[in-house]
């Protein structure tokens, strides 16, 4: 196993060398100037000169991309045009919050998706089944901003159960939450009921039939867990999402994570920011599902590295 995450993480050098790249490339061919949308439109044109000078704006594109790489290799992430700030310690304020988001919505999605994909299984075109195939439906089709402010709507606004936006306690979490966990129970759910029809029909199940088990440990004790391994992908894969995909929730919801931070870094033209976010969030992104497959082997145990 240890050579197998070795492996792993050198793959994962190319990976985020080219996201590093896309990533500059992208941000310094798109329009619009920093230092413009630092000081105005209005500032003298030696105040501009001196600042573009200041932050090596004026240096040839391949010596700037040069100067950054150094950096990065040396664990700097670079200091923000509007901050101020090393974008690390940015990072740092604003992560944790978007980790809060993400984790209640693995869990919310997790909980939900399979324990409706168990019981979608358990009755094969029964009512639960049915109402499953309709939410799955739901959750694909409807984007994740629509379905926030289809919240805010309903629950804030309409009959002011819960705040519209902000962060503090657990009220302010669960609409963010079940607005970026909804399209994943819809995964989870269809992917839990395939599996667990697998499982519920395999040779295995039938022996523990025959040994006189009841119907909910055979469905709980034999045939779930050998129908995780598709899961685990599902929640590794969504997790990532959750982590890097969380702009729109946290943009609709006010939260102030890091997403919301990528948001207001793009609208400013903040380049070392956006350029340290993306490959701190491609950095996380490989990380999960690395620890996506080493939860395999726990799953099943006859997977071997």
């Amino acid at each position: 196993m240890l050579r197998f995450v070795a492996r792993r993480l050198l793959l994962a050098v190319p990976t985020l060398f080219g996201v590093l790249v896309v990533t500059f490339l992208l941000l310094y061919v798109a329009p619009g100037d920093p230092v413009t949308a630092m000081i105005g439109e209005r500032a003298d044109p030696a105040t501009i000169a001196r600042l573009r000078a200041e932050l090596r704006l004026d240096d040839p594109l391949p010596v700037q991309f040069a100067h950054y790489v150094n950096e990065v290799a040396h664990g700097r992430l670079g200091r923000s045009y509007i901050t101020d700030r090393p974008i690390s310690q940015d990072i740092a304020e604003h992560f944790p919050k978007t980790l809060e988001l993400a984790l209640a919505a693995m869990l919310l999605a997790t909980i939900c998706g399979i324990t409706l994909g168990v019981l979608s299984a358990r009755q094969p075109g029964g009512w639960v089944d049915r109402a499953g195939l309709g939410l799955a439906y739901l959750g694909i089709s409807f984007p994740v901003y629509w379905v926030g402010l289809l919240l805010i709507l309903v629950f804030a606004v309409g009959l002011r159960w819960l705040p519209p936006s902000g962060s503090g306690g657990i009220q302010y979490l669960i609409l963010p939450a079940l607005a970026l966990g909804m399209r994943s129970i819809a995964f989870q759910a269809r992917v839990t009921r395939s599996s667990m029809l697998d499982a519920l029909g395999a040779d295995y199940t039938r022996t523990a039939r025959a040994k006189g088990a009841g119907e909910w440990s055979v469905t709980l004790r034999h045939a779930l867990r050998n129908a995780l391994i598709p899961v685990i992908t599902v929640i590794g894969l969504d997790f990532g999402s959750y982590l890097t995909g969380s702009i729109l929730t946290e943009t609709v919801f006010s939260w102030p994570g890091l997403g919301r931070y990528v948001v207001n870094a793009i609208s400013r033209r903040d380049l070392p920011a956006i350029q340290g976010s993306v490959l701190f969030l491609s950095a996380l992104f490989v990380l999960v599902n690395l620890v996506a497959d080493l939860a395999y082997a726990r799953a099943d145990p006859r997977v071997a590295y």
